[in-house]
């Protein structure tokens, strides 16, 4: 990840999910789940962005529940962008003028940023 191009946010609501699948899903060790969990805070922490805590409860907009709390998340950071799987979340893009898109769309736009700011200063 780069810093200089966006920072990832998190909440204990997205880690919560990550490790339920990890292990409920992937059958990973909690030992295993620890760490990944411990870098992906890194990475974010490093972006720039980091886990927030005690976010406001604000959104109501979507039927899920959960997806309402990601939507909290992105307000209480000021998102520019949200991604996301969902395919709730993704039916109601733009959200309040934020692009939700999916994280193939997302890494294929940095990918293209990249190879543009690279011809730009050949």
């Amino acid at each position: 990840m780069d810093a200089a191009e966006f920072a990832l946010w998190l909440s204990p609501h997205i880690l919560t999910n990550v490790e339920r699948v990890l292990a409920e899903l992937f059958k990973w060790a909690q030992n295993e789940i620890e760490a990944y969990l411990a870098a992906v805070v890194a990475a974010a922490e490093h972006s720039g962005g980091g886990v927030a805590i005690d976010v406001p409860r604000t959104v109501s907009e979507c039927a899920d529940y959960e997806d309402n709390l990601n939507l909290d998340l992105a307000t209480e950071v000021g998102a520019f962008i949200v991604v996301s799987n969902d395919t709730d979340l993704l039916s109601m893009s733009p959200w309040r003028g934020t692009p939700v898109i999916g994280p193939a769309a997302f890494a294929s736009k940095v990918d293209a940023m990249r190879r543009h700011s690279r011809r730009r200063h050949r």
